[in-house]
């Protein structure tokens, strides 16, 4: 059985991860952030012309039909930036939602073309990127609506993450605009994905740790150099590499839907969330006070870390569906960790 990743599937992560570690730069993001705008264009664009954005939809409907294994290294990319564009929830979340509805009013085709449709999911209390947004995917009660941005009222919720944007929403929902009844597992995508990202921002923080630790000297050698930052550094790696292949799992047993399945991307999400908590942490410490101040780049990853590790399920929504799969499945040395269990 094949554990790895294809050639295909690497090569498409690093040239995403390529493309963007050169365009979202820290620098570009303070320019971003200082003008106001929720979005580059020029980085969307480049990220509309690769394809990212369509990478699961179907072949027939112009994507790439790909799964959710393809795009989870991509996801991880846009975490390690801090991308401030909803290319993880665009490609992840709306498009597959999309693709799925009986009729989607043509706007899987204008996604596939740099449109933003926000995702406004009963598991979450705010909408994010609602002001960029070309139109809703809202609900009310299990019904799904797709709304238009103009036809809806945004009130602007306070975030952690700057770059994070929540809104609250005033609309009317009616017969014309509910386009169905079933979320499907976009919760589940949503907090995989999610996972996805804090491993990108967790790995962000440790490198800016050890590139600083190289280079801040303190009684005539690098900080680095000893021991105690070294093993701050190493534990936080360590989390990282736990984390790492649980959500790699967890994207490959996604379409089995079964509550073994569930729990594994649960675990993804509280083990990624973990990882990103202790890498920052430690990333701050390892800078000293400088940590805490808004020169160190730092802070723009350990704000998303944080905010993503509520986002889609907190930590507690996400051990109950842990525990629910420990208490009404087998486990044991062969089931435990077993993709499908009989």
């Amino acid at each position: 059985m094949q554990f790895a990743f294809t050639e295909d599937q690497l090569t498409i992560s690093q040239a995403a991860r390529d493309m963007l570690v050169e365009t979202c730069t820290p620098a570009e993001l303070r320019k971003q952030l200082e003008a106001g705008k929720p979005r580059d264009d020029a980085r969307w664009s480049t990220i509309s012309e690769m394809g990212l954005i369509g990478i699961l939809a179907p072949e027939n409907a112009g994507g790439l039909g790909m799964t959710m294994v393809d795009l989870i290294g991509i996801a991880e990319a846009a975490g390690y930036v801090g991308l401030p564009e909803p290319l993880v929830e665009m490609a992840g979340l709306a498009v597959p939602l999309l693709a799925r509805l009986d009729d989607n009013r043509s706007w899987l085709d204008k996604v596939l073309a740099g449109a933003v449709v926000a995702i406004g999911h009963p598991i979450n209390p705010f909408v994010a990127n609602a002001d960029i947004a070309d139109a809703l995917l809202l609900a009310d009660g299990d019904d799904i609506h797709l709304v238009e941005r103009i036809a809806v009222k945004l009130t602007r919720a306070e975030s952690f993450d700057p770059f994070r944007r929540l809104f609250s929403v005033e609309w009317t929902p009616s017969a014309a605009t509910k386009v169905g009844s079933d979320w499907g597992d976009t919760a589940d995508r949503g907090a995989l994905l999610s996972a996805a990202q804090m491993i990108g921002l967790a790995q962000r923080c440790i490198d800016l740790a050890v590139a600083y630790a190289k280079d801040r000297v303190q009684f005539g050698k690098p900080i680095g150099a000893t021991q105690a930052i070294k093993h701050m550094i190493s534990s936080a790696q360590v989390k990282v590499e736990f984390a790492r292949p649980v959500v790699h799992a967890a994207a490959a047993e996604l379409p089995l839907g079964t509550l073994a399945s569930r729990a594994r991307i649960a675990h993804a999400k509280i083990a990624a969330g973990s990882a990103a908590d202790v890498a920052a942490r430690m990333a701050v410490q390892a800078h000293g006070a400088m940590g805490m101040t808004w020169e160190v780049d730092l802070h723009f990853y350990l704000k998303r870390a944080f905010a993503l590790n509520y986002a889609w399920g907190t930590p507690a929504v996400h051990s109950e569906t842990v525990m629910e799969r420990v208490a009404k499945l087998r486990t044991g040395p062969d089931a435990t960790f077993a993709a499908e269990i009989s």
